[in-house]
């Protein structure tokens, strides 16, 4: 018979959540770095202040902050910054032409969304957090 009390998986539930979000920005914090004068001339030219820094800073948040929400080490800080990078993809890439079809715009406001509810939830107790100790 099926057991009703699906909260007794949450911590389960939020381990698949850190892996999905942690493998999509390691590869994007990934492909930043290895482009990254591509990504300080698309920032320039987005108007982005500090285009060359800001690459940098966007590229190295999204790679280590993507491997410390997979590992949930830390991680309510990285989601809180994952999820402002989001915020500011959507202001200065989508705004102006906003087209919820376009899947580039449903994807950033997925991730943007799951990253705030990490920040909130923390990371469970399948995590490096739990396994050291560390108190959510």
């Amino acid at each position: 018979m099926l057991n009703n009390d699906w909260s007794k998986h949450s911590d389960k539930a939020l381990l698949l959540l850190r892996i999905a979000v942690g493998l999509v920005f390691i590869f994007a914090g990934w492909g930043k770095l290895t482009g990254i004068e591509g990504v300080q001339g698309f920032f320039g030219n987005l108007g982005i202040p500090l285009p060359g820094l800001m690459a940098w800073v966007v590229a190295l948040v999204e790679f280590v902050g993507g491997l410390m929400v997979l590992l949930g080490a830390y991680a309510r800080i990285p989601n809180l910054l994952l999820a402002f990078i989001m915020l500011v993809a959507l202001f200065t890439t989508k705004m102006d032409d906003f087209d919820i079809t376009n899947a580039g715009t449903r994807v950033d406001i997925v991730m943007l969304l799951v990253t705030l509810s990490l920040a909130v939830l923390g990371s469970g107790k399948l995590s490096v957090d739990a396994f050291l100790g560390k108190k959510e």
